[in-house]
């Protein structure tokens, strides 16, 4: 028993097993949960502050798509990232380093952290094609979108024939990180606090915050 380091687990569990119709895809989800981190910094760096912890809150944003269309997915997935960092006026760099076992394309998103003197992460986007889906055994039936392409009629033997041909395929999945609530904070309050050690909020936060302008 573990405990999950994201909510990209137990978002991917709802369809472990399941055979999917392709009107069902693509399917978008959002979860909000805790993540739990065995990591206390990566070989003693980063061991104080927030920025490696072993429990944060953290928004994943996980998707389910047909092969053909999981890297227009990704592309999407990373423009509602950029949306977000870019409405908090964040400087950005995306590096397309450190590719994990099971990404087969992936996007870092950096945010300029002054307190570090350097680039720190604060999201990513993955493909992670049929990975994740193999193992859960998430599959669908392209069969059915072949055979409304040749008719639907019962009596059509060109349809019939498709659909016995055809097996069930493994879906795709990606997912990215929306929002990580501690890396977060280290982004804004550092990047907006001002020489009299008062802090502004971003305007887009505002109206969340009671329409306060600073803190400190």
């Amino acid at each position: 028993r573990t405990l999950a380091a994201t909510a990209e687990i137990p978002l991917a569990g709802i369809y472990a097993g399941k055979i999917l119709f392709p009107s069902q895809l693509p399917i978008r989800m959002v979860g909000f949960g805790r993540a739990f981190r065995a990591e206390a910094g990566a070989r003693g760096q980063d061991a104080k502050g927030l920025y490696r912890v072993h429990q944060f809150s953290k928004v994943e944003i996980f998707c389910l798509t047909r092969p053909e269309e999981s890297d227009a997915m990704l592309n999407e997935i990373v423009s509602i990232q950029e949306e977000i960092f870019c409405e908090l006026e964040l400087i950005l760099d995306m590096p397309t380093y450190e590719l994990g076992a099971s990404a087969y394309r992936k996007f870092d998103i950096e945010a300029w952290m002054p307190g570090r003197g350097r680039w720190g992460e604060i999201s990513s986007a993955s493909n992670c094609t049929d990975y994740q889906s193999r193992r859960l055994n998430i599959r669908y039936k392209p069969s059915i979108s072949l055979q409304e392409q040749v008719g639907n009629n019962a009596n059509n033997i060109a349809g019939q024939k498709a659909q016995q041909t055809l097996h069930t395929e493994f879906v795709h999945t990606l997912n990215g990180t929306a929002i990580a609530v501690p890396r977060m904070i280290i982004a804004i309050l550092e990047n907006f606090q001002r020489d009299d050690g008062k802090v502004t909020i971003p305007k887009v936060l505002r109206n969340w915050m009671c329409g306060m302008k600073e803190i400190g």
